[in-house]
């Protein structure tokens, strides 16, 4: 992953905020450099992936600029080719042929990137300094005001807990330059629908998701996989085996006594010839991994803690196990193409209208999820359906085609990869949140542990003391009390409780699971 921090205030010490900085070391524990500038600090925790050597550590520098960059740029190498008439490179990292753009595009540099990341840039003619995050958010960002004056930038939020007074995340799709935040790109504005017919449109998706996977297998440290057995991390596993042609190592997680997921994932493993892994983990497990799991992510939210224990472990268990480096998972399906609650969608507009907000808060729940759980244990996430052009091209696809009206969701993704990709059995699964697939008695452990720990008398006394988001349940308010343990006064980093939609009729629940709905069926077989 890397960790990245800025300061754009000289007189803050190094003394003062280093220890912030080395809080996520765990994102970059191969080596560490800090730069020291006329106007500021930059610093770098290195978790090296691409360019191995010494010559691909940051902050790269050029002529009195400088960069540091957690990212993957895809195909940097064909750009750097292009550059390479005017510039002279020193690494395989793909991250150095950032100054280079910067000094013949400018700003305009963001948006010709086809890249999850985060950056921040010290332009040096100017002694100004710009930072920039990917139209999703894949890779995290957060900053805050100094008190002295000046900004203060990092890869996470625990990094600034105590050095600014209100850490706020830097929304994606945006460049900070002049102390003004700009918009960039907004992949979830689309202008003209795309209405081709059925079969064209599964093509379109098929060859784009198939790229989306094979950029993201470029690497030169060990790549492995997370395999649910639902169906999007599947299709990750298929494809990657397709392309590489060779087995892919394979990994799930389940409860002891009733994971849901683990037989579909060792089905879609012996399918495909994976060299498979399953973790098991207990109530006891899932208990002491709470707060480390609250405290990693920054979140309050219901579903992102629960759906991250899980995570959280079997990441543990790779990064202690294996050499590998490289994750590929299989969120951000789901917000492209629908959860068991976009069934009830009243219509096609209102399934687009829902489909752009919670893309457009990927980065507080489920990438966010995903980026904290692999990152704290030293490994890479890179998630194909985050692709920029297949993002793109699924929110133009006309909406009235991905409404469920087949009984079955996610069809046009289903339909695209069909033949001998997965085993019918996996394809035509019907969906069961991770939170819930790695078995139903983890959220009923989680839920029993609440009630242990407040009486009814504590919870609405512990309800009341939050005026934003208050929590309403006990398991909320365990949540929040280890959320502000660990952030104090820091809640509105997030924006809500990430639920489904309740103006729709058949959604007004008051718990994220799926299991609550009407349509759950045959989810948690």
């Amino acid at each position: 992953m890397c960790s990245i921090m800025a300061l754009t205030d000289p007189r803050v010490s190094l003394e003062v905020w280093k220890p912030c900085f080395d809080r996520t070391v765990s994102r970059g524990p191969d080596s560490t450099r800090v730069l020291h500038l006329p106007s500021g600090w930059m610093g770098f925790h290195r978790l090296s992936i691409m360019g191995l050597t010494e010559a691909g550590m940051q902050p790269f520098t050029m002529d009195g600029d400088a960069v540091i960059c957690n990212g993957e740029i895809y195909g940097f190498r064909q750009i750097k080719r292009q550059l390479s008439a005017k510039y002279t490179f020193q690494s395989d990292s793909d991250c150095e042929l950032l100054l280079p753009l910067y000094r013949e595009y400018g700003l305009e540099m963001f948006g010709m990137l086809d890249a999850e990341f985060a950056l921040v840039l010290y332009d040096g003619q100017r002694d100004t300094f710009i930072a920039a995050r990917d139209p999703i958010g894949i890779r995290p960002l957060f900053y805050g005001a100094l008190p002295n004056g000046g900004t203060a930038f990092a890869s996470e939020a625990k990094n600034l807990v105590g050095l600014v007074d209100r850490i706020l995340p830097f929304p994606p799709g945006h460049y900070w330059a002049n102390a003004k935040l700009v918009r960039y790109a907004d992949l979830t504005d689309v202008a003209h629908y795309c209405m081709d017919d059925i079969n064209t449109l599964c093509s379109g998706i098929r060859q784009r998701l198939i790229a989306g996977v094979e950029k993201r297998l470029d690497s030169d440290v060990p790549v492995g996989f997370l395999l649910s057995g639902g169906l999007d991390s599947s299709l990750v596993c298929s494809i990657a085996a397709r392309q590489l042609n060779k087995p892919i190592r394979t990994f799930s997680i389940g409860m002891d006594i009733d994971a849901i997921d683990l037989r579909y994932a060792r089905q879609v493993a012996d399918a495909i010839g994976s060299e498979h892994t399953e973790v098991i983990m207990t109530r006891d497990d899932v208990i002491a991994a709470l707060e480390p799991v609250v405290a990693l992510l920054g979140t309050w939210d219901i579903t992102t803690i629960r759906a991250s224990i899980g995570m959280y472990l079997v990441c543990k268990a790779i990064h202690e196990t294996t050499d590998i480096r490289v994750l590929l998972t299989g969120e951000i399906s789901d917000e492209l193409f629908g959860y068991k609650y976009t069934d009830f969608a009243p219509n096609a507009g209102a399934f687009q209208h829902e489909s752009r907000k919670r893309v457009d808060e990927l980065y507080m729940y489920d990438v966010l999820r995903a980026d904290r759980c692999i990152s704290v244990n030293s490994l890479e996430a890179r998630v194909p359906f985050g692709d920029l052009e297949f993002v793109r091209y699924v929110m133009s696809i006309d909406p009235a085609k991905k409404l469920n009206t087949t009984g079955m969701g996610k069809y046009l993704l289903r339909r695209a990869f069909e033949g001998d990709w997965l085993p019918q059995s996996i394809l035509w699964r019907e969906k069961a949140a991770f939170s819930d697939a790695v078995g139903h008695s983890m959220v009923d452990d989680l839920k029993a542990y609440a009630e242990e720990v407040y009486t009814d008398e504590a919870f609405e006394a512990g309800c009341k003391r939050y005026a934003y988001r208050p929590p309403f349940t006990k398991e909320s308010l365990l949540y929040r009390d280890l959320f502000e343990k660990h952030y104090p006064g820091q809640a509105e980093m997030i924006a809500d409780f990430w639920m489904p939609n309740k103006a729709w009729a058949g959604c007004d629940v008051n718990d994220p699971s799926a299991r609550v709905l009407s349509n759950y069926g045959a989810s948690g077989k």
